[in-house]
């Protein structure tokens, strides 16, 4: 709990104290309460840890599934209207922007059906992320940007569809 309020404080220049975050901070919560039920998950207890996240949900307008794997050092800026599907895996020191979407491109698709988000990602406000690729370490992915296809490590991609730019010039992903 004590590096996720740090993670605020380092990364949010309008975090003023470590009380200001633990009280005041949506996506602190959000994090918190996500760990509950992961934990509830993670031990078959799929109705409880489901509860939970909606009880987390209504709070924070955060939506994180219980069985989505986020690992440390995650921020989650601003907070309302995150979404992070159940298979979405999300790496170390993320930062995440209000109205992101980690989702699938289909309900009815069964498995592997969210992102994977390496290390380092940058994800703006309001993008959406879809289907089960990869977004490689220390990528960049702008706000509402529509991202279907793999992004390489240490891309920058904008637009809809989500499209590759380094120093001005386009190039595939």
């Amino acid at each position: 709990m004590r590096r996720d309020v740090q993670v605020a404080l380092d990364r949010d220049p309008a975090a003023r104290s470590a009380l200001e975050v633990a009280l005041c901070y949506p996506g602190v919560h959000a994090i918190w309460g996500y760990r509950a039920a992961h934990w509830l998950w993670q031990r078959h207890q799929w109705l409880a840890a489901r509860c939970l996240a909606e009880a987390v949900h209504a709070v924070t307008g955060v939506d994180i599934h219980p069985g989505a794997t986020l690992g440390p050092g995650l921020f989650i800026d601003h907070a309302t209207g995150v979404v992070i599907g159940e298979t979405a895996e999300v790496g170390t020191d993320v930062t995440i922007y209000h109205g992101v979407t980690l989702g699938a491109p289909s309900a009815k698709v069964r498995g592997k059906r969210h992102p994977t988000i390496g290390d380092r990602v940058v994800i703006g406000a309001g993008a959406k992320v879809l289907g089960p690729i990869t977004v490689g370490a220390g990528a960049s992915i702008g706000a509402n940007a529509v991202v279907v296809k793999p992004v390489p490590a240490g891309a920058v991609v904008v637009g809809v569809p989500g499209r590759g730019v380094w120093y001005g010039e386009d190039f595939a992903i």
